[in-house]
């Protein structure tokens, strides 16, 4: 078996991991759909407040692609419509009622459809939102034949559990996902595997596909340095990711006939009485998993994992395509002598605090930056932790240069925000990567479109 061994990255030793590892079920009666989520579209709002609606009935759609809707996880009542700023629709509260009332669709063999007809399919059903695009990382236009379509199998950010556990239960929808994907490109569907991951029995004997097997740290996970490794983007060409778990909400449509709206989320942190694997629907209310499950209120609760995830209030809701929720401690808080302190319970990439003297200890680590943000430091901190034939430096200077020349050049199609992610962690200039790597993304496009 052939490995690609990701050598550059690292694996943040966090305490909060999921010691039980079997699936447990979580109710709510709240549910928010939230269209800001998906970068770059144009949301029109189809339901008002008080209105009845059905588990997978539209709600928003995008104005510049109509066919594109975000669909009700629930039967339930519309409660709030929350905007924001200059009235951009931020979220569509809903209240789930009894008995469940689901839209139903035909049940489909993708075997006998055309590509036409499956996207068809697709866009009725409001799945749409799960297919991302590269470059940019934006949603997928359904007019565009991408070059291939690369499927995440595992996850290597701080805290991540394997997907295994759900697949297993959804192999033959899983199954059926990879056959509608190997139909909507006329290329190649690469579903991406890791060692630690991922048990190589349950993956045996899949055919239309190419399976990739990957070992090493963080970000290894990221479908960009998977698509790097496997075969690079070039520009004018399109590529579209998902994960795994999405790929069995496609074929559970087509199999059953309805969209499946659990997915599995881990709930992990330092600061939970308890952990574990949930299977949660999207956008659901995560009030009941914290409430009463904390072991200090001053904390900061992550959509999301600690490097990517957004920041939400503890009655807030889980973002459309987030697989955990993480809860750390909050750092608002000023430190008397800072990094001049022996800092053994510290942790740092480099050796700046004793603590590497303990490679294998696990660290409460919290929101605090330890410093102020100053110019860059030209050193090879990035370097270290970027696994890509990029230099990370020298592509966000070109950013914030408004560079688009050289932008192209340093590869700026090859990346996205999450791939940056471990350099803000370590850098000590405190530079926010991820925040500038989005104002690149959205010059390219304003200037060039995607």
């Amino acid at each position: 078996m052939e490995v690609i061994r990701i050598r550059r990255g690292k694996d943040i030793p966090l305490l909060g991991e999921v010691k039980d590892f079997s699936l447990k079920t979580h109710s709510s009666n709240f549910f928010a759909i939230q269209p800001y989520v998906l970068k770059f579209i144009k949301p029109k709002l189809l339901v008002e407040e008080g209105q009845q609606v059905k588990a997978g009935q539209p709600v928003v759609l995008h104005k510049e692609a109509e066919q594109v809707v975000l669909t009700s996880p629930v039967n339930g009542i519309v409660r709030k419509i929350v905007r924001g700023e200059k009235r951009r629709l931020e979220q569509i509260v809903i209240e789930a009622t009894d008995p469940l009332d689901q839209v139903v669709f035909p049940t489909k063999d993708p075997e006998k459809m055309k590509r036409e007809e499956i996207l068809e399919h697709l866009l009725m059903s409001g799945l749409w939102p799960l297919f991302k695009q590269r470059p940019y990382g934006v949603l997928a236009q359904p007019q565009i034949v991408p070059r291939d379509i690369f499927v995440t199998g595992f996850d290597t950010a701080p805290l991540a559990v394997s997907f295994d556990p759900f697949i297993q239960q959804n192999q033959t929808h899983f199954i059926t996902g990879l056959n509608i994907l190997k139909k909507l490109t006329n290329g190649k569907v690469f579903l991406s595997l890791h060692q630690k991951f991922n048990q190589p029995k349950l993956y045996e004997n899949l055919e239309n596909i190419e399976i990739k097997w990957f070992s090493g740290p963080h970000p290894a996970g990221n479908v960009g340095v998977q698509i790097h490794h496997i075969k690079p983007i070039n520009k004018g060409e399109y590529i579209w990711t998902l994960n795994s778990q999405d790929v069995v909400a496609l074929g559970f449509l087509f199999n059953t006939g309805k969209r499946l709206f659990q997915r599995q989320v881990a709930l992990t942190g330092s600061e939970l009485k308890n952990t574990g694997i949930y299977l949660l629907p999207a956008e659901v209310q995560i009030k009941g998993l914290i409430e009463g499950n904390l072991l200090q209120n001053n904390v900061r609760v992550i959509s999301g994992n600690v490097l990517t995830g957004s920041k939400i209030e503890k009655d807030g809701f889980l973002m459309m395509h987030d697989t955990q929720i993480t809860v750390i401690p909050e750092g608002n808080y000023y430190e008397f002598m800072g990094w001049a302190a022996p800092g053994f319970k510290k942790y740092s990439l480099s050796r700046t605090f004793f603590s590497w003297l303990t490679p294998n200890r696990k660290y409460r680590l919290d929101t605090n930056i330890h410093g102020g943000v100053r110019p860059f430091v030209v050193s090879e901190q990035y370097e270290k932790v970027f696994p890509f034939e990029i230099y990370p430096v020298y592509l966000l200077k070109a950013i914030l240069a408004n560079n688009i020349d050289m932008m192209e050049k340093l590869g700026i199609y090859e990346v996205v925000e999450e791939d940056f992610a471990l350099c803000e962690f370590a850098c000590t200039s405190k530079i926010e990567s991820q925040q500038i790597m989005r104002q690149g993304i959205e010059l390219m496009i304003k200037e060039l479109g995607y």
